[in-house]
């Protein structure tokens, strides 16, 4: 039983944390948020499969080409 209740209050957090940080973001974005902005996700230096982008194309990535 104390084990879900902790579990579930964690969880909470985590959930309000997040909203705290989408409400606090201008328009609600989050900030660098294309793997291919990642060295070791984007290994390959392949382009950012949302924006269209290359690593070195762009500071952000705001889904616009």
């Amino acid at each position: 039983m104390v084990p879900t209740i902790v579990t579930i209050l964690v969880l909470g957090l985590c959930v309000m944390g997040i909203s705290i940080k989408i409400w606090a973001k201008k328009d609600g974005e989050f900030s660098g948020t294309c793997a291919s902005q990642n060295p070791y996700l984007n290994q390959e230096g392949e382009n950012c499969s949302f924006c269209g982008k290359s690593p070195d194309e762009f500071k952000e990535c705001s889904g616009k080409n």
